[in-house]
């Protein structure tokens, strides 16, 4: 079977550069979901201005990743997938955890286990036999995004209240692992990704040179939003260090 027709992934087959801007999606159920999920967090949450304002960020990036062009484009590429991923985990989940926090309390089982959770849903998701099953089934492509943001939000819900020296050290770990994984991506000497293997030359890239800037993305601009958050908090530590020993 040809490759290209063998992969159908959920956002479609893979666009060409002259044909990325008229790519929106507008699957019906998705859009009445986010349409749902606002009015209901609007609706039914008590929430103050600025929280307001977090999920409007939430919702306009989650409109972005899976209704705007880019949802096309990662059919096309691994990095863009990369880069939907990144946003999906490293923003928008932190952008929940801070929105939900009047209705939804952390998780059960602590910040260390989510952290795990997270990083082995991540790692998972992008072995290739998982990755090429989700390009596959739209049940499985959304089971990757549920999983990936579910776990990412209980990590960042629970970074949010526990001590800040176990928040410095869930990051770090994230900024450590997604370093990691990035520089197998980078120093594989093949392509590992088949649905990608006929869908990267229109954007003049081999399958392997798209694979090796999925991993560079991972490994500087992914792995730099986990130490910012690391050194955000850093910071705030001091400052209330800094203010208890004066109160003293």
């Amino acid at each position: 079977m040809n490759q290209a027709v063998a992969w159908l992934p959920y956002c479609g087959s893979a666009p060409l550069p002259d044909t990325l801007t008229g790519r929106w999606n507008d699957d019906p159920i998705l859009l009445a979901v986010l349409a749902i999920a606002g009015l209901a967090f609007y609706r039914l949450v008590d929430a103050d201005a600025r929280q307001r304002q977090f999920f409007a960020a939430a919702l306009a990036l989650a409109v972005l990743l899976f209704v705007s062009p880019l949802c096309a484009l990662t059919s096309a590429l691994f990095a863009a997938r990369t880069v939907h991923h990144v946003l999906l985990t490293a923003v928008l989940a932190p952008l929940l955890a801070i929105a939900l926090a009047p209705a939804l309390r952390p998780p059960r089982g602590g910040l260390a286990l989510w952290t795990v959770a997270h990083t082995l849903a991540f790692w998972v998701w992008h072995a290739p036999p998982a990755y090429a099953w989700a390009l596959s089934s739209n049940a499985a492509y959304w089971l990757m995004q549920a999983t990936l943001v579910v776990t990412a939000w209980g990590m960042w819900a629970h970074i949010r209240t526990a001590p800040m020296p176990m928040g410095i050290a869930a990051l770090l770990a994230m900024m450590v692992q997604m370093g990691l994984l990035g520089a197998l991506l980078v120093f594989n000497s093949g392509a590992l990704y088949a649905p990608h293997y006929l869908t990267t030359q229109a954007w003049g890239l081999s399958p392997l040179e798209d694979q090796q800037l999925a991993g560079l993305i991972m490994w500087a601009p992914a792995a730099g939003l986990y130490l910012g958050g690391a050194l955000w908090l850093l910071a705030r530590w001091f400052v209330a260090e800094e203010q208890e020993v004066a109160a003293r």
